[in-house]
């Protein structure tokens, strides 16, 4: 009698999906994915999966890394920059020219492969990342508008590198995080091909004040606003009965987006009425104001939420992390 396959444990998984994922799963699948996971199944979220950290461990045992790169880190004076840089262009060559064993490649291929319009956007997930007490955000990388098995594998080992950026192994060092208790996962997310996108702090960063909610907009991609390319539109919405407070409108001139033809990413000029036109209309900051403060409401804390609003007019949350700075 042929006996039953034994169910994995979360934990010695390679690939998990969003919609097995929750808030508690920060040491499996890094703080972007648990918080995605988090969402899945109660907010507008993409579908997608990650690449678990037991994945990263297994990659670097089967190329001798571990030691190699904590090797390299000892003794390492952060605040010696031309030493920093060596060190993390020394790690980042290791990583990207190892291999990912022929198993995992073939999990990850396969589970790419479900994500049926083959766009997806590549995100690192570490697990010292979007925690309530430490903001690691941006210091690990992210590529958009990846298509392709080969692109995605090589996008993964990317971001698997970016966990020694020069940037990452600074602020460890500074905030007394242990290199060898960091690791990180990848998320595999489908690309909401945007065509406006920003960010909403569910409190207002700036004055404190929590019964306000800050949107910021442009068109194109996120990255525009969270790469600081553009001056994004600012909404500030009232919570209590999701009023408009006040809105500053900005010129615009330039946006990210996905270029038809090559279906990579591309910096346009935007034409002077458009730049200088409103990016939201009111519905759409007072939904996205509904959405963050649901968000809020689920988590029990104002949050920092990254969302886009593809050409359909759909609205998506693609990240979400509790504001630190309160």
């Amino acid at each position: 009698m042929r006996q039953k396959t034994q169910k994995l444990k979360k934990s010695e998984e390679n690939v998990l999906w969003f919609k097995d994922l929750n808030k508690k799963d920060i040491s499996l699948v890094g703080g972007k994915a648990a918080n995605l996971g988090e969402m899945f199944n109660k907010f507008p979220v993409p579908n997608g999966f990650c690449i678990t950290v037991k994945a990263y461990q297994w990659f670097l045992k089967e190329n001798d890394l571990a030691e190699k790169i904590f090797s390299a880190l000892k003794g390492l004076d952060v605040n010696n920059t031309e030493q920093l840089g060596r060190v993390s262009g020394q790690i980042n060559r290791l990583i990207t020219r190892a291999r990912i064993p022929k198993q995992l490649q073939r999990e990850i291929i396969e589970n790419y492969e479900k994500l049926k319009q083959g766009f997806v956007a590549v995100r690192s997930s570490a697990t010292a990342e979007d925690l309530p007490t430490a903001s690691f955000a941006g210091q690990q990388a992210t590529f958009l508008n990846v298509k392709g098995v080969r692109n995605v594998l090589k996008a993964v080992k990317k971001c698997w590198a970016s966990l020694f950026s020069q940037r990452a192994i600074y602020y460890r060092v500074v905030n007394n995080f242990d290199h060898t208790k960091v690791f990180i996962a990848v998320v595999i997310q489908e690309m909401v091909n945007a065509d406006k996108a920003g960010v909403m702090f569910t409190a207002n960063p700036v004055s404190k004040d929590k019964n306000e909610l800050i949107i910021e907009a442009s068109y194109g991609l996120g990255e525009a606003v969270v790469s600081g390319i553009v001056t994004p539109d600012s909404y500030i919405v009232q919570k209590k009965g999701l009023r408009i407070k006040s809105k500053v409108v900005n010129e615009k001139n330039t946006a990210i987006v996905r270029d038809g033809r090559t279906g990579k990413n591309k910096t346009i000029k935007v034409s002077k009425r458009k730049a200088i036109s409103e990016c939201l209309s009111k519905d759409q900051v007072l939904k996205l104001a509904s959405i963050g403060l649901s968000i809020e409401k689920h988590y029990k804390q104002p949050m920092d939420v990254e969302w886009a609003i593809d050409r359909e007019g759909k609205v998506y949350v693609l990240q979400a992390r509790p504001i630190t700075t309160l």
